[in-house]
């Protein structure tokens, strides 16, 4: 079964994804690998918010927010 490459944007309620690319640089790249965001990690989307940013996800056992800004330079593969 093929696997198909999203942006963490995109990403549904309840799905998850397995990280393979981060298109972020400097400072929030840091933070977002620190946090565990780091490729072959595993991301699950668990609430937008009603206007469709920020947007919750599980990654590691810990919720983290991210703007759409960040969530849209997030490769990966479903799950």
């Amino acid at each position: 079964m093929p696997l198909s490459t999203n942006r963490l944007y995109d990403l549904e309620e309840g799905k998850s994804m397995r990280i393979t690319e981060l298109h972020l640089t400097g400072v929030m790249r840091r933070r977002l690998l620190d946090l565990g965001f780091v490729p072959g990690g595993i991301i699950t989307s668990v609430k937008k918010s009603p206007l469709g940013d920020p947007t919750a996800f599980r990654v590691s056992n810990t919720m983290i927010a991210l703007r759409k800004e960040e969530s849209t330079k997030i490769i990966g593969e479903l799950v």
